[in-house]
């Protein structure tokens, strides 16, 4: 059933075309990149601590809400150039956008704030994405009001991914407890447990792209304005591209995943991504004395992310 067009169709970086798609990237490319995110780790790691610290003080925790959605939303926020004093009150509106599937934009005080946010930076414009997305420009034109609000409801709305890939980690080393206790043994092999974990979860389900040319895949014409949905979470279990696809495997190598995307239209947060699950999991192994699972996991119900809504456990620390 049509729904009608996205509002944000040809104004924000996840529904633009090149060549505007690469004016878009290029503003907000260097707060999400490599340098960015190594000026960013001690910060990262004292969160994880804070947060880790705090779930352990409790009997039970939700893994999914508690810790990894609880890692994601600050991470944005601190991103977005929320100030220390209002982070709380921002998570939590975050939180409560997930909780319901709905647009950010449908969140009434979240979206007033980032609109006093915008406000402020174009008074007072500092080192963060929101200062980047007023300042900048595409084709020499500053981008609207409207495009600035909605590419910052675009990286809101995107950060879920980064929860939902934690907390699928965290499932998948409960499921395999071999593949912790390997973790636990080789602490060097982080950084490909961190690829698994993206490939195994998969959490963005699906893309959907209109064809702009005619052409021919695996046998089958594919021809101008027809709708092709990419299925990731098949194409990250491709029996052709990964051997022993439904393995769980912290030392598979290579791991060509598309779990963060691919070409132009690759995941801007994928750096960041990457670094805040590897804290998490170095934090996990060097503090936490053990993580045990205290009920059954349920999965979030949509066809758009996947992942566990809820995944409780108890964690003790050292």
């Amino acid at each position: 059933m049509e729904r009608g067009e996205d509002p944000g169709t040809g104004l924000t970086l996840a529904l633009t075309d090149p060549p505007r798609h690469r004016g878009l990237r290029a503003i907000l490319a260097p707060h999400f990149g490599e340098r960015s995110a190594r000026e960013l780790a001690a910060q990262i790691r004292a969160d994880v601590r804070a947060v880790l610290i705090q779930a352990a003080d409790e009997n039970e925790i939700d893994f999914a809400h508690d810790v990894a959605g609880r890692l994601s939303s600050l991470l944005i926020s601190r991103l977005l150039g929320v100030p220390e004093a209002d982070l709380e009150n921002v998570v939590e509106w975050i939180e409560e956008a997930f909780a319901a599937a709905r647009p950010m934009t449908s969140h009434g005080r979240l979206t007033r704030y980032v609109i006093d946010l915008m406000e402020q930076r174009d008074r007072e414009p500092a080192a963060d994405a929101v200062s980047l997305l007023l300042d900048g420009e595409v084709d020499a034109e500053l981008l609207t009001e409207t495009e600035v609000l909605l590419n910052c409801e675009n990286l809101l709305g995107a950060s879920e991914n980064a929860g939902l890939s934690m907390a699928a980690g965290m499932a998948a080393l409960l499921a395999h407890p071999e593949q912790w206790q390997n973790l636990r043994d080789h602490p060097e092999s982080v950084a490909s447990a961190v690829e698994e974990i993206l490939r195994w979860g998969s959490s963005a389900t699906h893309s959907m792209r209109t064809a702009t040319r005619e052409t021919e895949l695996s046998g089958h014409t594919i021809g101008v304005g027809d709708r092709v949905v990419l299925w990731v979470r098949s194409a990250n279990r491709d029996e052709r591209e990964f051997d022993r696809p439904e393995t769980f495997d912290i030392h598979r190598k290579p791991n060509r995943h598309v779990a963060l995307g691919f070409g132009e239209h690759v995941c801007i947060g994928q750096v960041m991504a990457r670094h805040q699950t590897r804290i998490l999991l170095e934090e996990l192994l060097t503090t936490a004395h053990s993580v045990e699972q205290t009920g059954p996991i349920v999965p979030l119900s949509s066809i758009a992310v996947n992942g566990p809504a809820r995944l409780p456990v108890r964690l003790r620390l050292r």
